[in-house]
């Protein structure tokens, strides 16, 4: 019976994507519907000469390892805006979104990663940038962790440390106690263990199928912290929401082969299943597919016990439903296929989840290799999330799109508005809660392992420029209107001609 519902939603989809024409949406978003942008501290703010700064994994790997990186550069100055964003505040009232969605350095804050030590230059910097947002009609929605981990909590074991929790937890405190009043939009996390189960990306972990395992639970538990201190605590005088956010690629059969749509299902389970499950499902726990999987593995490999950790009930219980709002960063989708079982293979992530993934040749791309434009990909995403977790209220917290950093955008645009045109018949053709969208990034900005070789922004940086300075790009004339007018924007609607610093 499994395996006929899945050959007939695939079946579905596909016919409705093959006969579809290729028109951008005609309806409009809703009036409560949110327009942001999104950018993280670690790759605009720059500012780590003094002012309290702590250093974190990035900083130690560019400055120990700098041949891992594929790109030359570092983040010590990046956009600059530490010092400038009051310029970067005039950037966003411009486009005339109502949030904008920014991450707190966690060491600038704690510049060792624990609470005794709380750097006030740090407080001062965060508070005047809420401040600012706030003057300007701007809410802010804070990312609590984008990836910058102090260095001393790294020493520790980083996110296979349980106790991570903890100082999590602490890090929360503060910043609920220093900002909570003014801010009403929290993320705990964003995005998954990337780097602990690979050695492409920091902090090089490299222990395939085990660290990373163990970073998803440590997460899923520190999250949870998190929100049940809010709601305890400072949800009845701050009234906010809180959120997490994921990897929000939709992965689909290549062919119509059994095997495929079963492996299809199957990386659904490992890539976004495995984090949404404990919190988001009315069971939660991690998704039985994926545990009975790594169990059986496991226990051929010869392990003890399942290199996938295991909640206990009380941890299912206290993790379950510890949501207001669930957030997706959206930019591609992959092909699957399914791949035999090799009992030889060493122990991986890969062996567990046993599929090969791939993109249509007949994509466009972005700059980034990984970046195939695929926009149906993200109303099935959209989809497969409200049929599986209860139509929880979902904010596409990054969208975008990577090129040279021409000024003249135009791939940029077509990219948004097909993006947006599928986002919006999610929302009024399949009835999914998706209430805001947040395009990446505000800024050009430092893209971690790619340095400075990818452009996400619709600023222009010149990072050759000491003032660093900001240009707009055509899509910011593009953005602004669709955000204005609350509907997708034809090209022949606006100039043809780029204005000049706004």
């Amino acid at each position: 019976m499994l395996l006929y519902t899945g050959l007939l939603f695939f079946l579905t989809e596909f016919c409705q994507s093959a006969s579809a024409e290729d028109l951008l949406s005609k309806h409009r978003f809703p009036d409560d519907f949110l327009f942001g942008v999104a950018t993280s501290a670690y790759q605009i703010e720059g500012g780590q000469k003094g002012n309290g700064y702590g250093k974190n994994i990035w900083d130690y790997y560019m400055e120990t390892y700098p041949g891992k990186f594929y790109s030359p550069g570092t983040a010590k100055i990046a956009c600059d805006s530490f010092h400038k964003f009051r310029e970067d505040v005039k950037l966003i009232k411009n486009l005339g979104v109502q949030f904008y969605r920014f991450s707190v350095s966690w060491g600038r804050v704690l510049p060792e990663g624990y609470s005794h030590n709380i750097n006030k230059d740090g407080l001062r910097y965060y508070n005047d940038l809420i401040n600012e947002l706030l003057a300007n009609g701007i809410r802010p929605m804070v990312t609590m962790y984008h990836g910058d981990l102090p260095l001393a909590l790294h020493e520790l074991g980083g996110w296979t440390n349980p106790y991570m929790a903890y100082y999590f937890e602490d890090y929360a405190r503060v910043l609920y106690s220093y900002f909570g009043d003014r801010v009403k939009y929290w993320i705990t996390f964003n995005g998954a263990c990337i780097g602990y189960g690979d050695d492409g990306f920091v902090p090089f972990l490299n222990q395939s199928g085990i660290a990373n395992y163990l970073c998803n639970q440590v997460l899923t538990l520190a999250h949870a912290k998190a929100y049940h201190l809010y709601d305890k605590e400072f949800r009845i005088l701050q009234k906010g929401k809180i959120g997490i956010v994921f990897s929000g690629n939709w992965y689909e059969p290549g062919s119509f082969a059994v095997d495929d749509i079963e492996a299809a299902e199957r990386a659904m389970q490992f890539k976004v299943g495995i984090y949404a499950n404990p919190i988001f499902h009315p069971d939660g726990d991690f998704p039985k597919l994926v545990r009975e999987r790594v169990h059986d593995v496991s226990r051929k490999e010869g392990y003890l016990r399942s290199r996938l950790p295991e909640f206990s009930r009380e941890e299912v219980e206290y993790v379950q439903g510890t949501y207001d709002f669930l957030g997706f960063n959206c930019y591609t989708s992959f092909l699957v296929e399914n791949v035999a079982e090799d009992t030889s293979e060493k122990t991986s992530f890969h062996k567990d989840l046993r599929v090969k993934t791939y993109q249509d040749k007949s994509w466009e791309r972005g700059k980034s290799s990984w970046l195939g434009i695929y926009p149906e990909g993200t109303r099935k995403l959209l989809k497969w999330v409200k049929e599986n977790y209860d139509d929880p209220e979902i904010i596409i917290t990054e969208n975008g799109f990577s090129d040279n950093g021409e000024l003249n955008d135009v791939k940029r645009i077509k990219y948004y508005q097909k993006y947006l045109s599928a986002i919006l018949d999610s929302i009024h053709e399949d009835k999914v809660n998706v209430k805001g969208f947040a395009a990446w990034s505000l800024l050009d900005n430092f893209e971690w392992m790619e340095g400075y070789s990818e452009k996400f922004g619709l600023y222009h940086v010149d990072f050759s420029d000491p003032d660093r300075k900001r240009t707009p790009k055509k899509s910011v004339q593009w953005y602004k209107k669709v955000v204005k007018e609350r509907r997708i924007v034809e090209l022949d609607e606006i100039s043809s001609r780029l204005k000049g610093d706004l």
